[in-house]
């Protein structure tokens, strides 16, 4: 049985559940499926010879990525090129078709530019707006990024743009890497 290891950072828990379809698609696939939030896998560790493959997922948080998530894939750059992996990135900016593969999102081409690990497999999920979970600073920031981009504003406003149909199939994909 092959087995995949999906770290992930999560914020406001969408990426936490985008990682956990992925698991759950694993699984119905008759794969092993393992998540760690990457807090967990830093403090922890992780037994990288327990997996096949090992997939990264991040939100992209105000065009940028956390450093929790950066300072993890720079302390273990070595481990993930040893295993076959796969990255992925969630963000609201691939609401909109060509914004949501590898090549046309800038925030995963920022990634690529920026982090020391290139990963072989790449993945663009589209994320969620959810404007009243959100602190109001943050609410008005994304509602100032929506307005320049032609995306919701009004602040009762939650759409979830992910595909969840794409992301089972993603979870399935992730088991042919092995």
């Amino acid at each position: 049985m092959k087995s995949v290891l999906v770290i992930y950072m999560s914020r406001q828990g969408h990426t936490a559940r985008v990682a956990r379809k992925l698991c759950e698609s694993i699984a119905e696939a008759g794969g092993k499926a393992t998540m760690m939030d990457v807090r967990e896998a830093t403090h922890e560790g992780v037994d990288w010879g327990r997996y096949d493959v090992v997939a990264l997922g991040a939100p992209v948080l105000y065009g940028t990525y956390d450093k929790s998530f950066l300072s993890f894939v720079s302390a273990h750059q070595a481990d993930l090129d040893r295993k076959p992996n796969s990255f992925f990135n969630v963000s609201v900016v691939a609401r909109t078709p060509e914004k949501a593969t590898p090549a046309g999102n800038r925030y995963m081409q920022k990634f690529l530019e920026i982090s020391p690990w290139k990963p072989r497999d790449l993945k663009v999920i589209a994320g969620k707006v959810d404007y009243p979970s959100w602190p109001w600073h943050e609410r008005v920031m994304i509602q100032m990024i929506m307005k320049m981009t032609h995306g919701p504003t009004d602040p009762t406003t939650i759409i979830d743009y992910t595909d969840w149909d794409d992301v089972r199939a993603y979870g399935r994909h992730l088991l042919t890497l092995a």
